[in-house]
């Protein structure tokens, strides 16, 4: 309770991206830098997890400390991305689908051996004309799948991430009918593979309209059609589920999943947060800015960790955010 994760477990090219444009050199020595900031940072209060890349699952602190080590003595969980990133799917113009499985076996056990407590694999889904093809669906979810069994054989939790991505125009409607099938397909292939999900966590997009539309959908609309499709779409013996941020802005992040919390039906499985740039992004500004005042940053990280944490109780508010 009052506790998320935090994801940075970015690519090299999306760190490359965000690097340059803020005037900051992608090398291996300052994403270490950048990262060994946020690892270190005091946030335990209200970050239960880090998932992390396998560069830097393998870093260390300047003193020679592995950045694993560092988490678990604050009582935070090191996760490690596993997937290999998002290819075109064949046959099936503008989708994609996540490829990785092979050796997968293999890696889960190093990742293991160097600290990793629990694993992220993300898929991406379209909306669009003609979009999401049944083809799709069922090839992330076979692959998330696959992915969780090997997972817990190895003694990882697993994360599944099916991400509807917000680009686009269309509706809320929309997005709720491929939240349900994503979601019903996913949980049928996990059934067919014998995972457990009592120990298993799904991330996911909230139900809302795509942001290129005309109409931006009200906070608590969103909220209450998220809960509704969940409800509807996910099983009840789900370890929990954890939103991503991708799309939208740091406080309609924490906004969207303090709504849900509020809201006063049961909800049979914990609703909390895995955001990476919604609570990294005023901290990866400061740290850009001065790379050598870390304090700074990390009271920003802290912050936005924190607002986020309220959330999960249902208890955020401007003034807290104040």
């Amino acid at each position: 309770s009052g506790k998320g994760i935090l994801a940075i477990d970015e690519s090299h090219g999306t760190c490359q991206k965000r690097f340059d444009a803020l005037g900051v050199e992608c090398t291996e020595e300052t994403r270490r830098d950048y990262r060994g900031m946020l690892v270190s940072a005091p946030v335990g209060e209200s970050v239960a997890g880090m998932i992390l890349f396998d560069e830097t699952l393998r870093q260390k602190t300047n003193d020679g400390t592995p950045f694993p080590e560092v988490l678990s003595d604050a009582g935070i969980l090191p996760g490690i991305k596993v997937d290999k990133g998002a290819k075109d799917l064949a046959l099936n113009e503008g989708e994609k689908v996540t490829e990785g499985l092979d050796g997968l076996r293999e890696r889960l056990t190093e990742y293991a051996e160097l600290g990793a407590k629990f694993a992220k694999w993300r898929s991406v889904i379209t909306i669009g004309e003609n979009m999401p093809s049944k083809a799709c669906y069922m090839a992330n979810a076979h692959g998330l799948a696959r992915y969780a069994a090997l997972c817990q054989e190895a003694g990882l939790v697993p994360m599944v991430e099916p991400e509807i991505l917000i680009d686009g125009d269309h509706s809320l409607e929309r997005c709720y009918e491929v939240c349900a099938e994503a979601w019903q397909t996913l949980f049928a292939q996990l059934k067919e593979q014998g995972v457990a999900l009592e120990g298993c966590i799904l991330k996911t997009s909230m139900v809302i309209a795509g942001k290129d539309g005309a109409n931006p959908t009200d906070p608590q609309t969103v909220a209450e059609q998220t809960v509704k499709c969940l409800k509807e779409n996910v099983p009840a013996e789900l370890a929990g589920v954890v939103f991503l941020s991708g799309g939208l802005s740091d406080l309609d992040s924490t906004r969207y999943l303090d709504l849900m919390n509020k809201l006063p039906e049961d909800k049979p499985w914990p609703l909390s947060f895995s955001y990476g740039r919604a609570i990294q992004r005023p901290a990866l500004d400061t740290w850009a800015k001065n790379s050598e005042d870390k304090a700074t940053a990390q009271q920003a990280l802290a912050h936005r960790a924190k607002m986020n944490g309220l959330a999960t109780k249902g208890e955020w508010n401007e003034e807290a955010e104040a």
